[in-house]
């Protein structure tokens, strides 16, 4: 079989004959001299790293489990093509497990003065930002024996933002609002506090509704409708401490209260309420207050996105007064918590009365759906053992959540999945009842 290019010339350059043989070095430099002659003059072909200018472009932020593209640019500003491999580097959680290598590394040609544009698609699996590591560029001469190699510094930083799965129950639960408001036709009035219009009477109104003043002034039934007050005042409290690093699935507890936090906020913000953000252990960990209606979604998926659970023990005496010093008004506050018995009992419960005594508190708790199904377990000795202490655990979280309940507290305890829309129903549930 006939060998062609860089085969052949290793091939003939590893055949030259050998006048004098020598057992030191003499004889090595001369059987090689050839080969390291060719090996000297394609290195000095391959066209320099040093000088190669890099620039980026592209996303700066991903929904976790979407893409993102970050192209980076390379300009040639030798006088010889550059023939190169080009890793780009980022964190390891930039990327699926297993689809690193295909993803960053990249085959480059680059005639002189020219530039090429080569794009690394980003698949993170963590919330949080992500930097752009080295950039490592290795340049091969013509008949690639040998190459150049160096490393770039070239900055870029992709925040990865929480995924708000949740959205997919947005479109149900503003259909449920617009009911609230009388913007749709339906048979029970939407109830709160503000006066709306009046109308005629139909089949399955509220009697109580009824304005008779208007209906003795004209020849029809006339009721009063009525809408939820706007403009009432939302404060989100995420629980970053220890309890909140618990895994319930796939994924810390935090990330479900996240999910349910920013669902939540998109539907208080479309019924014209103001929704502000505390995450809180020991310290403030992220704060977003004061934003408009069409602001307020993205500033909190933003603050959310770098947030992760501290594995400490939460104070709740400082949670209580910093809420307080961010809602100075009468709010609704809602708690993202746990709903275990000993971080309720010795901590939240001390200090919920200053939070009642001036504001609605709704507490919402991730369930693990683990439990449940160890509930129903049957069939063997262990299983028997699970069922029963599956039935102990929540039947703990029953007796805290009725502790709670007796502190005028409502309570929302639900499956990561579950959650969201659980917490979007009570919300409206104290909308209706006229108690925000």
């Amino acid at each position: 079989m006939a060998l062609t290019g860089r085969a052949a010339l290793l091939a003939a350059l590893g055949s030259l004959p050998v006048g004098i043989w020598d057992p030191g070095w003499t004889g090595f430099l001369a059987v090689n001299a050839p080969l390291a002659l060719a090996c000297a003059c394609d290195v000095a072909l391959a066209a320099p790293v040093r000088h190669l200018r890099l620039t980026r472009s592209g996303d700066t932020s991903v929904r976790l489990g979407d893409t993102a593209d970050v192209t980076l640019t390379v300009t040639n500003p030798s006088r010889r093509p550059l023939r190169a491999r080009v890793r780009d580097a980022w964190p390891p959680s930039s990327w699926q497990p297993g689809t690193e290598a295909a993803a960053s590394r990249h085959l480059l040609t680059i005639p002189p003065g020219e530039r090429r544009r080569i794009t690394t698609r980003l698949r993170p699996t963590r919330r949080g930002d992500r930097q752009a590591d080295r950039v490592t560029v290795r340049s091969y001469g013509p008949l690639g024996l040998l190459a150049r190699q160096g490393t770039h510094r070239v900055p870029w930083t992709v925040r990865v933002l929480p995924p708000f799965t949740s959205r997919k129950h947005l479109p149900s639960k503003l259909a449920r609002l617009r009911e609230l408001d009388g913007r749709t036709s339906v048979l029970t009035r939407g109830e709160g506090t503000e006066f709306d219009s009046l109308r005629e009477y139909v089949p399955g109104d509220d009697t109580r509704s009824i304005d008779w003043r208007a209906t003795a002034r004209q020849s029809a039934v006339a009721v009063r409708t009525w809408r939820p007050e706007r403009d009432r005042r939302i404060l989100l409290v995420l629980d970053t401490g220890r309890t909140s690093a618990g895994r319930v699935g796939d994924a810390p507890r935090l990330d479900a209260s996240m999910d349910a936090a920013l669902l939540l906020a998109a539907l208080a913000s479309r019924a014209g309420d103001r929704v502000d953000l505390l995450a809180y252990d020991r310290r403030v960990r992220a704060l977003v207050q004061g934003r408009t209606a069409g602001d307020v979604l993205p500033s909190l998926v933003n603050a959310l996105a770098t947030l992760e659970p501290e594995l400490i023990e939460t104070d709740a005496r400082g949670l209580a007064a910093t809420a307080l010093r961010t809602a100075p008004r009468r709010s609704l506050i809602v708690l993202l918590t746990t709903l275990d018995a000993a971080p309720i009992e010795e901590g939240l419960l001390p200090v919920l009365a200053q939070l009642t005594q001036r504001h609605t508190v709704l507490l919402a708790s991730v369930a693990d759906p683990h439990v449940a199904r160890m509930a129903t377990a049957r069939g063997s000795t262990d299983a028997v053992y699970e069922a029963a202490a599956a039935a102990q655990a929540q039947a703990e979280r029953d007796r805290t959540a009725e502790q709670l309940r007796r502190h005028g507290v409502t309570v929302v305890d639900a499956t990561p999945e579950e959650l969201p829309p659980a917490l979007a129903d009570a919300y409206l549930a104290l909308k209706t009842a006229g108690r925000l």
